[in-house]
């Protein structure tokens, strides 16, 4: 018995021994079959807003906040790597989210789900090479892509982490 409890010991000690690098956990494929996960920094949902909240703020002329965590519903992620995702706005629209330094990844098939997001909320210009790698990255037609041809001026956010449940 002593022997079996210490085999047990030694196989859980070797297995937490085995962590990887940041760098390998950015390149390794997301668990998309988690129901409820984090991302990136841990964060917790306490004193989030809503989205309707963060485009009022923007709306009464603040360019830029820091340090905001909003949750809202994802409309779509990068089909490529979930290096990406858009987030739902009450007019319609969808806020862009990336990720702090491409430090994480979300799931591919996230869309649908919601969304706590903390990070710094911000005015920007996406380019149309941007607004085209993106519609690439989303699957959309080689005509679809043509069809992009002005810059695109709308709220975005950087997250430091996500949880999506």
């Amino acid at each position: 018995m002593k022997k079996l409890v210490l085999f047990g010991a030694i196989i859980v000690a070797l297995s937490s021994c085995g962590s990887k690098s940041n760098e390998e956990n950015v390149n390794a494929e997301v668990d998309s079959t988690v129901i409820a996960a984090k991302f990136g920094a841990d964060i917790d949902e306490a004193g989030s807003i809503s989205m309707d909240s963060l485009v009022a703020m923007i709306n009464s002329g603040a360019t830029s906040i820091e340090n905001v965590k909003v949750e809202g519903k994802i409309n779509a992620a990068c089909q490529t790597k979930g290096c990406w995702m858009t987030v739902d706005k009450s007019d319609g629209s969808t806020m862009r989210v990336s990720f702090k330094d491409y430090g994480f990844f979300v799931p591919k098939d996230c869309a649908g789900k919601s969304a706590v997001m903390l990070g710094h909320a911000f005015v920007d210009t996406t380019s149309v090479e941007d607004l085209r790698h993106y519609a690439k990255d989303d699957g959309k037609s080689k005509e679809e892509i043509e069809k992009i041809t002005e810059p695109e001026y709308a709220l975005s956010f950087e997250a430091d982490g996500v949880i999506i449940k």
